[in-house]
């Protein structure tokens, strides 16, 4: 007898199907939705249920993963299931913004069920590895029960009983990333513009970054003491650098808008007064409005 916690999975985009697949590798009882039921027939076949409505699917288990594309998607879906939460546990995988999970939160457990928002550091082929890693807040108690269930995901961590406290982890990474991503096209117009392949400057490009990266911890600490003097890589130095690259860039035709907006301010850190701080300084002018003095 099968004494793992049966799942249901709404949702079988890429994601959605991979971890339907990992839940069925660690032996669970699997319950599946879409609304294009031919996205099921590769998990049927593998032993997945396929409910025909999502009220069959969350009436199927006790925990309910929802993986859809947004939270539009998943109040209309789990909307039609209403009935059937009490006494269940959702995990919201969707993306959206914190202030989406804390409603998705109160809406759920007013019908019943416990609630926790998950939020999947990893692409569908990764699912599983030692490289993914499940953000999860909300219900503390549901999180400790199902833990182990979605472990096979990859490595989770539970970031706090606010519901909203994985949404915010999530959007805070992503923006890292796109930050990055921003970067790379940039450096692929550049080079192209001067004759040189995208490949043989990201050759250089990576691990380059991943020298880089390396700084990031002292960057963090340095804006959470808000204290930023250095010898090192300060603001005048980068906004020396950063301005060079833009005018390199318009010179051979390349626009400008993406790394424009961190010029100026880099700008702005130095007409404060503040070149020979900390290249890390410049998230204060983020901080702009909210009220928060640093201190002399």
């Amino acid at each position: 007898m099968n004494t793992l916690p049966t799942i249901s999975v709404l949702g079988l985009g890429n994601l959605g199907r991979a971890v339907a697949e990992r839940f069925l590798d660690a032996g669970h009882t699997v319950t599946v939705w879409n609304r294009s039921p031919g996205r099921a027939e590769r998990l049927r076949e593998r032993g997945a249920a396929v409910a025909a409505d999502p009220g069959t699917a969350v009436a199927a288990s006790e925990l309910v993963v929802t993986v859809l594309l947004d939270h539009r998607a998943v109040r209309e879906v789990l909307g039609g299931a209403a009935a059937e939460l009490e006494g269940r546990t959702v995990l919201n995988l969707s993306s959206g913004t914190p202030e989406q999970a804390g409603e998705l939160a109160s809406w759920v457990t007013g019908r019943g069920a416990a609630f926790l928002a998950g939020a999947v550091l990893a692409v569908p082929q990764t699912l599983g590895t030692p490289e993914a890693f499940t953000q999860i807040s909300g219900d503390g108690d549901a999180f400790e029960r199902y833990r182990a269930a979605v472990e096979p995901l990859g490595a989770v961590r539970y970031a706090g009983a606010g519901p909203e406290l994985a949404s915010a982890y999530d959007v805070a990474v992503l923006a890292g990333m796109y930050g990055m991503f921003s970067g790379f096209f940039q450096s692929l117009a550049l080079a192209e513009a001067s004759g040189i392949t995208a490949a043989e400057v990201t050759e250089l490009l990576v691990p380059w970054l991943t020298g880089v990266a390396a700084v990031l911890p002292l960057f963090a600490r340095e804006a959470d003491d808000r204290e930023y003097a250095t010898e090192t890589s300060n603001v005048n130095i980068n906004r020396a650098g950063l301005a060079s690259i833009l005018d390199s860039g318009r010179a051979r035709g390349v626009p400008d808008d993406l790394l424009a907006p961190l010029l100026a301010r880099l700008d702005r850190q130095v007409e404060d007064g503040h070149g020979e701080e900390s290249l890390s300084r410049v998230v204060e002018t983020f901080r702009a409005g909210r009220g928060e003095a640093v201190r002399a």
